[in-house]
C-alpha cells in the first residue's frame, strides 16, 4: 500500500531512504513479536522476549550512546533521510517506551501461562513458611558471602557500577538513640556472577528473584538496619571504544581502551516502578545522569535475565529437537576432508548441517604431516572454541600457522585478546590486520604437499568461526581447492599482515579494494539487460541494507524494469514499492527459530532467476558503508554446478517462498507479516527436513530430484 507521501517521493529527495535507527527499531519489534506469537512454543517465547531486552541494551550502548555524543558536542551531521541527531534521538525516545511497554506486557501474558505449565517466579507474599526457611539458609551460603553492601557517606563514595548492572538502593532510618543519628542511604550491587533467578525445591518450577532474596534477608547483611524505602534500578554504560589507534603499541593501547570501556559514562538508569522521587534523584545525581534519561519502568528490569527461566523448562514447550546432518559425501570419503574438497566443492548449510565440518577440517590439517601451512582469520570465537586449539597444535608440531586476530570484533575484544597471546605462546604467527579497517572476513588456507607439490584448500565463510553460534545462525562453509580462489586467498592473507596489495584478484571481490564498485557495475549490467530485451533480476540475501549508492542503483534498476527481491533481516533504508521509484523491489525480512545470518547475493545476467547462467555470490558483507569502505570483506563467486544450485535453487528460493516467518516491508518503512496457513513453506523447516545438494554424495543422484520438487517449482523469478 502506499499513500500521498510515499507516492510523492522523488529521487532526489532524502525521503527515498528510511531512517537507519527506525528500521532497526522495527527489526527489534518484529523479535517482540515473536515473543507475542501463540504459534511459537512458550519457552522460544521467553527466549524471543529476552533477545528483543538485550539487543535494545547493545542500541543504547552503541547507537543511542553515539548520537548523544554529537548532540554534547554540537555536531549536527544528518542522517541518510536528513535528520539531525538531536531529531533522532527524539523519534528513537518516543519509539523505545512504547517498545518498552510492549516488552512488559508480553512479559505479564508469558509469565501467567507459564504458571499454568508449572513455572512461577513467587512473590514475596506467596513464599510459605517452608520457602522462607530453605531460602534463608541458601541467601546464608550462596548469595550473602558475595554481597557488599555500601554505606554512602563521604568516606565511602558512591561506588562503580559496571555496564548493565542492576542494584538496590536502601534508604535506611537513624536508630534515634544515638546523638545526630540520621537517615543512611546503601547500595547493594547485585553481582553478575549470581543468578537473577533462585530455583526453590519442589515438583514445580519455583522461582525467586535475586533482589527479592536480598530484600527478604536484609536483616542479615545490615544487622539493625529500619528500611524505610527502597529501589531496584538498572544502569547503560557508552561501549563505545576511544582507541589510540596512532600510538607506538596498538594492542597495548586496545587493551587500556577496553579496561576504560568499563568506566564509560553511564546514558541511562532504569527504576523499577514505583520508585519514590527522592531516591531515583539521589542515584542519577551520584551517577552524573541528566532526568531526561532516567525512566521508570512499570515492571521487570533487566528481561535479558529471563533466559535462565528456559534452562529447566520441559521439552515440549521448546521447538522440536532435529538431527543435525553430517555431509554424506565427507563420509564417502571415509572422513577425508581433503579428498572429499579435491573432488568437488561443497557448501555446508549451517546449522541444518553441522560445524564440526569446519572444525574437521582444522583438526585435520593440525594432524596431517604433509599439511606446511594454515592460515586463518579470527574474528570472533567462543572462549572454550577448539580452533584456536588446533591452530595452537599445528604450530607445535611445526607447521607455519598464520592467525589473523581482529581485537575490534564488538564485544569479544578480551576473549580476543586472550586467544593471540596463547597463540603467540604457543608458536603462532599472530598479526592484528589494519589499524584503521577491521577484518570482517573469514577464511582459511590450508596447504599441503601432495606427490611433491603444494596444493592448497580453502574455506570462505559467511558466519565466524564460532562453534555456539553456528548452531543458532544460518550460515554457509564453502570449502573448494580451486587454483584460482587458493591462489586469491594467498594474496588476500599477504595484503592484511604485509600490507602488500594486489594488482588484481582473479575471482575474488574485496572491500575496501573495490566491492562497492563490482557490485554497482552487476547491477548496472542487469540494466543492460532490459535494455536489450532480457531480463534483469536481481536477488539479494543480507543483514543490513544502508549504503546511499547501492540504495540508488538499485532504484535505477527499479525504474528500468529489473525484478528486484530482497531478503534483509535487519536495517534497510531502502524504500520499496513506491511508483516511478521502488515499483519493481520487494523487500522481506524472515524471523524464526535460527537468525538469518548468511550473505547471498544473485544476477540474473539476462536469465530469469534461477537459473544456471546466473551470477551467484556468497560473503561476509552487508551492504553497508562500514562494510564497503573500513572492513577487509571478501565475497566468492559460486561456479561449481552442484554448489551453484543448491544457494540459487534451494536456499535463495526457500527464502523467498517462505510465508511462515516472513514480513514485509511497506513504503512508509512499516512490515506486514505475511499471512500463513498449515501447508505454507517455513524456510527453516525445510531446511532441516532436505538435506543440501553438495553434501549428498553417492546418494545424490537417487534423491535430487525429488528433494528439490517441492521449492524448486514455485521459483519462478516472479513476485508472489
Amino acid at each position: 500500500m502506499t499513500d500521498k507521501k510515499t507516492e510523492s517521493i522523488l529521487i532526489n529527495s532524502r525521503e527515498r531512504f528510511i531512517n537507519r535507527e527506525t528500521s532497526w527499531l522495527a527489526f527489534n519489534n518484529r523479535v517482540l513479536d515473536e515473543a507475542c506469537n501463540e504459534q511459537t512454543p512458550l519457552i522460544e517465547r521467553l527466549n524471543f522476549l529476552a533477545i528483543s531486552s538485550s539487543n535494545l541494551d547493545e542500541f543504547y550502548m552503541i547507537r543511542v550512546a553515539g548520537l548523544k555524543d554529537y548532540v554534547q558536542q554540537g555536531i549536527t551531521k544528518q542522517s541518510i533521510d536528513g535528520q539531525t541527531p538531536a531529531q533522532e534521538l527524539d523519534v528513537i525516545n518516543k519509539q523505545v517506551a512504547a517498545m518498552v511497554d510492549r516488552q512488559h506486557e508480553c512479559w505479564i501474558t508469558l509469565r501467567d501461562k507459564l504458571k499454568e505449565h508449572g513455572i512461577v517466579v513467587v512473590r514475596q507474599d506467596d513464599l510459605s513458611p517452608d520457602d522462607l526457611a530453605w531460602l534463608e539458609q541458601h541467601f546464608l551460603e550462596n548469595i550473602f558471602p558475595v554481597l557488599t553492601p555500601i554505606a554512602i557517606d563521604p568516606a565511602h563514595p558512591f561506588p562503580f557500577l559496571p555496564n548493565l548492572a542492576l542494584a538496590l538502593v536502601f534508604q535506611l532510618a537513624g536508630s534515634g538513640k544515638e546523638p545526630g543519628s540520621r537517615e543512611q542511604m546503601v547500595i547493594v550491587p547485585l553481582p553478575a556472577r549470581l543468578p537473577r533467578f533462585t530455583l526453590l525445591p519442589g515438583d514445580k518450577l519455583r522461582y525467586v528473584t535475586l533482589e527479592d532474596a536480598i530484600d527478604l534477608f536484609l536483616g542479615m547483611l545490615l544487622p539493625g538496619a529500619q528500611k524505610s524505602d527502597a529501589a531496584l534500578f538498572r544502569i547503560i554504560r557508552d561501549s563505545e571504544l576511544d582507541v589510540e589507534e596512532e600510538g607506538e603499541d596498538f594492542v597495548r593501547n586496545f587493551e587500556r581502551a577496553v579496561k576504560q570501556r568499563r568506566r564509560g559514562r553511564v546514558i541511562q538508569i532504569k527504576f523499577a516502578a514505583p520508585a519514590s522521587k527522592s531516591l531515583v534523584q539521589f542515584v542519577s545525581e551520584q551517577m552524573h545522569v541528566d532526568m531526561n534519561d532516567v525512566i521508570e519502568v512499570a515492571g521487570m528490569l533487566g528481561l535479558t535475565n529471563l533466559k535462565e527461566l528456559c534452562e529447566h523448562a520441559p521439552p515440549d514447550l521448546r521447538y522440536p529437537p532435529f538431527s543435525v546432518r553430517f555431509p554424506e559425501r565427507i563420509n564417502d570419503f571415509g572422513g577425508d576432508c581433503f579428498a572429499a574438497i579435491a573432488a568437488k566443492d561443497i557448501v555446508i548449510h549451517h546449522p541444518f548441517e553441522t560445524f564440526d565440518v569446519v572444525i574437521q577440517f582444522l583438526k585435520q590439517a593440525a594432524e596431517d604431516p604433509d599439511v606446511v601451512s594454515i592460515k586463518q582469520t579470527l574474528y570472533r570465537t567462543s572462549k572454550d572454541s577448539p580452533i584456536p586449539k588446533m591452530l595452537i597444535a599445528a604450530a607445535e608440531a611445526g607447521k607455519s600457522v598464520t592467525a589473523l586476530v581482529e581485537l575490534k570484533a564488538r564485544f569479544d575484544e578480551e576473549a580476543n585478546l586472550k586467544w593471540a597471546r596463547d597463540l603467540e605462546s604457543a608458536g603462532v604467527q599472530v598479526v592484528y590486520g589494519f589499524v584503521a579497517l577491521k577484518t570482517h572476513a573469514k577464511v582459511t588456507l590450508v596447504t599441503r604437499r601432495e606427490s611433491g607439490q603444494l596444493k592448497s584448500y580453502v574455506h570462505f565463510g559467511t558466519g565466524n568461526y564460532h562453534p555456539a553460534t553456528a548452531k543458532a545462525y544460518t550460515d554457509l562453509s564453502f570449502f573448494t581447492c580451486d587454483h584460482d580462489l587458493c591462489r586469491d586467498a594467498a594474496y588476500l592473507f599477504n595484503f592484511v599482515t604485509g600490507y602488500a596489495p594486489p594488482r588484481a584478484f582473479k575471482k575474488l571481490i574485496t572491500a575496501p579494494r573495490d566491492m562497492r564498485r563490482r557490485l554497482l557495475h552487476m547491477i548496472d549490467e542487469e540494466i543492460k539487460q532490459v535494455q536489450e530485451g532480457k531480463p534483469g533480476t536481481i536477488w539479494a540475501k543480507m543483514n543490513s541494507l544502508v549504503d546511499e549508492q547501492i540504495i540508488d542503483a538499485l532504484y535505477k534498476a527499479s525504474q528500468a524494469g529489473v525484478v528486484i527481491e530482497l531478503v534483509v533481516r535487519g536495517i534497510c533504508c531502502l524504500r520499496p514499492g513506491v511508483p516511478g521509484l521502488s515499483e519493481n523491489i520487494r523487500v522481506k525480512s524472515i524471523i524464526g527459530r535460527f537468525l538469518e545470518h548468511a550473505r547471498i547475493y544473485c544476477f540474473g545476467g539476462g536469465h530469469e532467476l534461477p537459473s544456471p547462467g546466473a551470477k551467484v555470490f556468497i560473503g561476509s558483507a552487508d551492504w553497508m558503508p562500514r562494510n564497503f569502505d573500513w572492513r577487509v570483506e571478501v565475497i566468492v563467486p559460486i561456479e561449481n554446478p552442484t554448489v551453484h544450485e543448491q544457494v540459487l535453487s534451494q536456499i535463495m528460493v526457500a527464502n523467498l517462498k517462505d510465508e511462515k516467518q516472513s514480513w514485509i516491508l511497506q513504503p512508509d518503512g512499516s512490515y506486514k507479516r505475511l499471512p500463513s496457513t498449515e501447508q505454507s513453506l517455513c524456510a527453516h523447516d525445510y531446511f532441516i527436513h532436505n538435506p543440501s545438494l553438495s553434501g549428498r554424495g553417492k546418494a545424490l543422484q537417487k534423491a535430487k530430484s525429488s528433494q528439490m520438487l517441492r521449492v524448486a517449482k514455485a521459483g519462478t523469478g516472479k513476485k508472489g
